[in-house]
């Protein structure tokens, strides 16, 4: 696959179990993003669609700094993706893997995690799958909370 909707893909960043993310150009924007392309399985289920669409438009209204914004959503013949912003420093696991972070930095990271998961729950998200895989830092050292592709809408009980 050469091209996406109006995306040219580069080459693949990353994999999970429902999706493959791929760096892509969008031409008429001139920028780079990530596109997460859902695997054919899942595309092909109508059970998945709904709530890969419910999922998305959840995330897409999450509007906050340390989450990573949702540019687009859309399905092509059977393939469905959507596009976020490209984030290209690697994830908190790559940079546990390369050596100790100084305390500084780890309190900071906690910080603008608990700020990003305590919006998210003020708008009653649930993220349901963090991990050091789920949270991106760009090249500046600011990290970002991603895929909530498991989320779950909070349901809240009156008596």
């Amino acid at each position: 696959m050469e091209s996406l909707g109006g995306y040219q893909i580069k080459n693949e960043i990353g994999q999970g179990g429902m999706a493959i993310t791929y760096r892509a150009y969008q031409a008429n924007m001139d920028r780079h993003v990530a596109i997460k392309i859902m695997r054919a399985d899942l595309a092909a289920s109508p059970e998945f669609v709904e709530r890969f669409l419910a999922g998305v438009r959840t995330i897409a209204r999450l509007e906050h700094p340390r989450i990573l914004p949702v540019y687009y959503f859309g399905r092509e013949g059977d393939t469905l993706y959507l596009v976020m912003r490209l984030i290209e420093g690697g994830t908190l696991r790559d940079l546990m893997r390369h050596g100790n972070i100084a305390r500084e930095e780890i309190n900071r990271f906690i910080g603008q995690i608990a700020s990003a998961l305590d919006y998210a729950h003020k708008q009653n998200v649930l993220h349901c799958d963090l991990k050091p895989t789920n949270l991106l830092v760009d090249h500046s050292g600011e990290l970002y909370l991603a895929d909530f592709g498991i989320a779950q809408l909070a349901t809240t009980t009156t008596h």
